[in-house]
């Protein structure tokens, strides 16, 4: 069985989500004011962040929880690299910078070492087309091939990748742009992780899924702030208003039936970002 590659793809729920802050949350509010609004509004934003970071569970109960869960590599729960060329708008770009990112983690994960090399460059074209540049080039292929059996490591270079990404779009006034790259990434990991659920049927798995309300509510916090300066941002946050909508009759643990909505209803959200 191999445990890195089911880790990998529950922490692909949170990842993206934890970047949508430039910089280190808890130093940032150090150095906020409190008489000036528009710090008190980015302070705010930041403690959103840093909920998300303390939400994250340990590794070691990670892998407890998913010990006898079962997975294998299926290209089918990735975006094709194909279909880059059909995002021409900012916000499909975005939202999909944030799915190929995480895509390519997966390739990678699972030793698909030319897949890997295919979805960098994609990623690298996306981030590109963004005006981002460095955030997924070849150095950061050479890192992850260095760091192929620490799956510790592996997470901390994306990460540090999509904060690259995020602090250029922050410091350029583009940071609805960035929160619609966040969402895209969290949407694509709870879209991989519910058909990891579907196909193991492991019930620690699929109760993972429906603890994940707190980090969606962050989330649609993190669009609301964005929507009226954000071409784009408006329509994902309504989809995902929806989603919330099936975590609040979760009461105590996901049922079944439950989890096949959220399943359907994230699904539903991921193929009209990458069509």
């Amino acid at each position: 069985m191999n445990f890195k590659t089911v880790y990998f793809y529950l922490s692909c729920i949170s990842i993206a989500v934890m970047l949508s802050a430039c910089g280190d949350p808890a130093s940032e509010d150090d150095t906020l004011t409190d008489g000036d609004p528009a710090t008190a509004i980015q302070k705010e934003k930041n403690n959103k962040v840093q909920l998300i970071f303390s939400s994250i569970p340990a590794q070691s109960e990670t892998m407890g929880l998913l010990n006898d869960a079962e997975a294998k590599y299926n290209a089918k729960y990735l975006n094709p690299i194909e279909s880059i060329s059909k995002y021409s708008s900012v916000k499909s770009r975005a939202l999909n910078l944030g799915v190929y990112g995480i895509d390519l983690g997966v390739t990678n994960i699972f030793d698909q070492t030319q897949e890997s090399m295919l979805y960098l460059r994609c990623t690298n074209k996306m981030a590109t087309s963004l005006g981002i540049s460095g955030a997924f080039d070849e150095k950061m292929s050479e890192r992850i091939d260095a760091s192929s059996d620490s799956k510790d490591s592996l997470l901390a270079i994306i990460t540090e990748s999509y904060r690259n990404a995020d602090n250029y779009l922050q410091e350029n006034g583009q940071a609805g742009v960035s929160s619609l790259m966040v969402a895209g990434g969290w949407i694509e990991g709870l879209f991989v992780a519910c058909q990891i659920g579907t196909a193991t049927n492991n019930e620690a798995i699929m109760n993972k899924i429906g603890g994940e309300k707190a980090t969606l509510e962050t989330l649609i916090s993190l669009l609301d702030s964005y929507k009226a300066e954000t071409d784009g941002a408006t329509e994902v946050l309504t989809d995902l208003t929806g989603l919330k909508a099936i975590y609040d009759t979760i009461t105590d643990k996901i049922t079944p039936e439950q989890f096949t909505q959220i399943t359907d209803k994230i699904t539903e959200i991921r193929t009209k970002i990458i069509q």
